[in-house]
């Protein structure tokens, strides 16, 4: 056919006429068909006028959409423009930065958008799970000559999945926007750890389970009262109250209220960057919320207000939070550094020999402790108060994240029927003989 051209060893070119244009010149669509398996001469006629017709009807109709010869690397500029700044968080953001930068790009940020196939990307993959595919950083005492001594480790699957997530969302972004006919990772499901280490990981949450019991919490409170009252508070508002770090180094005055014993939520910083906080919106619009907290608590906050007053008058010049009134400031009324709580946390336990936990452990050790000595009947009102307090959009999220309390609550009440049970007849015993009633 006329208009099905061999261009190279295993390449066709198609031509379509589109008729003639605003300028009265007849204009033209092609595409390029690479053929790389071996096929009969008389089956190979059928795939490429096959392929062919595809391509008329899709120029014909309208729907044929030119490959997009922008690479890689340019349609992140547009991605980040037009998508990412203003629906990424900027923590969440400058984490996908980290993987576009050191895993993406490097892969493919040299190919156009319409050259990356889901081989391509199925490659990558299976790349990032070999032990090669990340060099653990040399010991303090190893110099740069040394470097090669580093261990040899392999990435977390949690980290691949990540880096899943991040390719998946530029590329149905690409998508949308009609840059590509086809998203090349539909069908292509997140790479999923064996079995071996899925029960390693459930092993480990099971020993260490992130988040305090009751004997627990009260070895921290213990240990929180040789601390100051600034640290001691903060710690406390997350256990106690379920605020996230970024919550609390948010917080200011007017959003504690000692009449009614409690502390409203209305703002997030989530990141410090070139040394100034971030500030934004709460996660969510259900994050956006007023929790009450114990009337001893807000005691010592009463205490700790008189104490950050008497602070910011002996500073005068030298106090920088301005008109700000950061509860938990760095000293100078500025709010601390977002990762510094969570650092202090890791030394506080260490000097207390307490069983460390994640800082976000914190906030969801308050629902364990609400829940733990509790009765089954009283579980589901217990989620949807625990819910309100964290700031979740769904009910679904708290449930899975306290299933391991509920379990063993429901558990507990079940061994309450215990008391029922009656040794069965042996099978070698003759049963009771029956009777027939008579009116």
């Amino acid at each position: 056919m006329a208009n099905i051209r061999q261009r190279g060893k295993n390449s066709w070119e198609f031509t379509v006429s589109t008729g003639k244009g605003p300028n009265n010149k007849y204009g033209r669509e092609t595409k390029t068909l690479e053929v790389t398996e071996k096929l009969s001469p008389k089956k190979l006629q059928e795939y490429l006028e096959y392929e062919y017709a595809k391509f008329k009807e899709e120029v014909k109709s309208g729907n044929y959409i030119k490959p997009s010869k922008k690479t890689f690397e340019e349609f992140i500029t547009l991605w980040k423009t037009h998508y990412a700044i203003s629906n990424l968080s900027p923590t969440t953001l400058e984490t996908y930065n980290r993987h576009i930068n050191s895993r993406l790009i490097p892969a493919f940020g040299h190919l156009t958008l319409d050259q990356i196939k889901p081989g391509h990307i199925l490659d990558f993959l299976k790349e990032l799970e070999k032990p090669e595919s990340r060099l653990k950083k040399p010991k303090k005492n190893e110099t740069e000559n040394h470097g090669d001594s580093a261990e040899v480790i392999a990435l977390d699957f949690s980290t691949i999945g990540y880096i899943y997530r991040v390719l998946k969302n530029i590329l149905k972004r690409a998508e949308e926007w009609k840059m590509i006919l086809s998203n090349p990772m539909e069908g292509i499901k997140k790479p999923t750890p064996p079995i071996e280490i899925r029960k390693q990981k459930q092993l480990d949450q099971k020993n260490n389970p992130q988040y305090y019991n009751d004997k627990e919490a009260q070895d921290v409170v213990d240990a929180l009262y040789s601390e100051t009252r600034k640290w001691r508070l903060f710690m406390l508002g997350s256990m106690l109250g379920g605020y996230r770090r970024g919550e609390l180094v948010a917080l200011e005055w007017p959003q504690v209220s000692f009449e009614e014993n409690c502390i409203s939520i209305e703002n997030n910083i989530p990141l410090t960057k070139e040394g100034k906080a971030v500030e934004k919106d709460p996660k969510s619009v259900s994050s956006i919320r007023t929790v009450d907290m114990p009337v001893w608590y807000m005691e010592e906050m009463k205490a700790y207000f008189r104490e950050w007053q008497l602070e910011k008058k002996t500073l005068g010049t030298k106090w920088l939070g301005k008109e700000r009134q950061f509860v938990f400031h760095n000293g100078k009324g500025q709010p601390y550094y977002y990762k510094h709580p969570s650092r202090w946390w890791e030394r506080f336990c260490k000097r207390h020999n307490l069983r460390y936990i994640k800082f976000h452990g914190l906030r969801h050790s308050m629902g364990t402790l609400l829940i733990e000595d509790e009765d089954e009947t009283m579980i589901d009102p217990l989620l949807i108060a625990i819910q309100k307090r964290l700031g979740h959009s769904r009910l679904s999220t708290t449930s899975d994240i306290y299933v391991h309390v509920t379990k063993k609550v429901r558990q507990r009440t079940t061994v309450k029927f215990d008391k029922f049970a009656r040794k069965a007849p042996r099978e070698t015993e003759t049963p009771p003989s029956s009777t027939t009633d008579h009116d």
